[in-house]
């Protein structure tokens, strides 16, 4: 693949990406107000912008899967990358440049990494234990608690209610 066609379906897979959250927040805002049809709207488009997507993932070799127990086994050691490489890097960065607000952020981000690698070291202990634990995030800073949601989040202290469960 080209350096130019590798850096087009980078930049094309960021803006779809963010299509796809942009959207979804556009219809939980619809469904708020009281609009069904265009959160319905919103959530269709959405889903086609997650099959670009991944389309431009798979292309760039970012995606492969190959078994479940290599997608835990990479997703783990991502995890570990992001909360002990780059996170790091963006707190020192929005810190020196007096951004408190997206140093918080990054911060709840970096904490929450390291549970995700966590969570992914603990599933591949337990592939074959055939089990399926109930997951919460929180929708303050996406810490994940399995089981149960704990009275405040550990992360960002968010109270029980902020948690989704997901299913």
């Amino acid at each position: 693949m080209g350096e130019k066609t590798k850096q087009n379906l980078y930049t094309a897979f960021v803006a779809e990406a963010k299509a796809y959250f942009r959207l979804l927040a556009y219809a939980e805002k619809a469904e708020e107000e009281g609009y069904p049809q265009i959160a319905a709207l919103f959530k269709a488009v959405a889903e086609a912008e997650r099959v670009h997507a991944t389309r431009h993932l798979k292309l760039l070799g970012e995606v492969v899967t190959k078994d479940t127990e290599s997608n835990l086994k990479a997703s783990f050691e991502r995890e570990e990358k992001a909360g002990g490489l780059f996170y790091p890097q963006f707190i020192k960065e929005a810190e020196e440049e007096g951004d408190k607000q997206a140093s918080i952020t990054f911060s709840h981000a970096r904490d929450v990494e390291e549970e995700h690698a966590s969570l992914y070291k603990h599933a591949l202990q337990h592939l074959v234990a055939e089990t399926a634990p109930e997951y919460y995030v929180c929708q303050v800073c996406g810490y994940i608690a399995e089981g149960s949601p704990p009275e405040r989040c550990p992360v960002c202290n968010a109270p029980r209610e902020k948690f989704k469960k997901i299913s």
